[in-house]
């Protein structure tokens, strides 16, 4: 059996790269060098080679109630964030988010040595930490900082990219002023409920935000700043077998949702599939858009799902959609004539509670309307200069009003 002491971190440094490639994300010359350069294993805590260098997120520290509060995230997303963010040498980048150091250690190899970086977190163990694993590594063209990183840089300097690599519901003002001109912001932003995605931002000719990229992604929110995005965990069963995340705009009472199970279901089938390779991301990004409190993650126990309690979508669960009265999951099976899901899927809906017949066939018509309409559209996300607006999903367009920036997401033809 081999060990740490046989394994080169230089081969498994060839062996990420490799795995980040054949999860279908694209690597650019000078992002692949970064994570060939950068010894991530200096920046894991605790952690072996193997783990160091592993497919997963490496949690790093966490709350009160076992809740992450911040982590390094898995490879592949590290890679996608640096290709949106498209930063070249002698740049000047602003993250938000310093976790261990490790992302501004990649973006210090990109800037090099005639650029520079400055990293930000809320929390002083965080920093001094990221500090001291930067300072090991050697890299000196980083600094790291200890501030609420939505107020952006207190020196008010401007940069040539800013990246946020913690979640945000809402865009502050101060990271889009202080962008150079034919600067770029990258944030992992959550559209509603549990659905984000990495948005790469250039500015328009309206003087607006327009997105050049976009990708479905998970991260860990921002907090205890003037833009935290809070979120909860209820359970949705008495031996907490089947859990809910709620977010922000969840505001209302759900002590009902802890017996929803007990309530009779309703079912109904779309008719919609999906192939093999296909992906719902789009389905689920038209359904955040359309359902007032977006699509929320759903986690099932094996023992929830064997024992016909729910039948979510996927081994780890199902997005729902959590109403007043009732609460509504996605579920699929084997299409007709299809010989199991794994060949073509039929997506479906289960509900539970009072309102359950009512928030199944709405959620029904929705996916109906994108499968009909916008199912082979594009979808462009903005911060429009105009903060005025509607939705219209009869049009694929949708206005999504928030404290600091509005974002409207458009299904427009491919």
């Amino acid at each position: 059996m081999s060990t740490d002491l046989d394994i080169s971190p230089v081969a498994l440094r060839r062996a990420m790269v490799a795995g980040i490639k054949d999860a279908g994300y694209p690597l650019s010359r000078d992002v692949e060098q970064a994570l060939l350069a950068v010894e991530r294993h200096a920046f894991v805590p605790g952690a072996s080679l193997a783990e160091a260098y592993a497919a997963a997120i490496v949690v790093t520290k966490r709350g009160p109630g076992g809740e992450v509060l911040s982590c390094l995230s898995a490879p592949s997303i590290v890679a996608l964030q640096l290709q949106q963010l498209d930063v070249r040498p002698g740049h000047r980048v602003l993250e938000i988010g310093a976790g261990t150091g490790y992302n501004a250690a990649l973006l210090g190899h990109l800037v090099g040595p005639g650029g520079h970086v400055t990293t930000i977190d809320v929390d002083a163990d965080i920093v001094d930490d990221a500090r001291r694993r930067l300072a090991a590594a050697r890299v000196g063209n980083v600094e790291v900082v200890l501030g609420d990183g939505a107020l952006g840089s207190q020196g008010g300097a401007q940069f040539d990219r800013i990246v946020a690599t913690v979640g945000a519901y809402d865009i502050p003002q101060s990271w889009l002023s202080q962008l150079a001109p034919g600067g770029r912001l990258v944030v992992p932003l959550r559209i509603r409920g549990s659905i984000t995605r990495s948005i790469a931002f250039e500015r328009d000719e309206a003087g607006g935000w327009r997105s050049a990229d976009h990708q479905l992604c998970g991260f860990v929110p921002l907090r205890d700043g003037a833009a935290d995005d809070p979120r909860r965990t209820i359970s949705l069963t008495a031996d907490e077998t089947v859990t809910l995340q709620l977010h922000q705009e969840h505001d209302g009472n759900t002590a009902w949702l802890a017996e929803i199970f007990d309530q009779p279901r309703t079912a109904a089938w779309t008719g919609v599939t999906f192939g093999p390779m296909e992906s719902v991301e789009w389905l689920y990004l038209w359904l955040a858009c359309t359902e007032p409190g977006g699509l929320c993650r759903m986690a099932t126990a094996a023992t929830a799902v064997e024992s016909g309690q729910v039948a979510p979508m996927f081994n780890w669960g199902a997005m729902a959609v959590a109403a007043d009265d009732a609460l509504a999951y996605l579920t699929w099976r084997a299409a007709e004539g299809a010989r199991d899901r794994r060949e073509l899927a039929e997506v479906g809906i289960i509900g539970h509670g009072p309102g359950a017949s009512t928030l199944v066939d709405q959620i029904n018509e929705r996916i109906s309307l994108w499968e009909k309409h916008f199912r082979q559209s594009t979808v462009t996300i903005e911060i429009p200069a105009d903060r005025a607006g509607s939705s219209d999903p009869a049009e694929g367009q949708f206005f999504l009003d928030r404290t600091h920036n509005p974002v409207a997401v458009r299904w427009v033809e491919a």
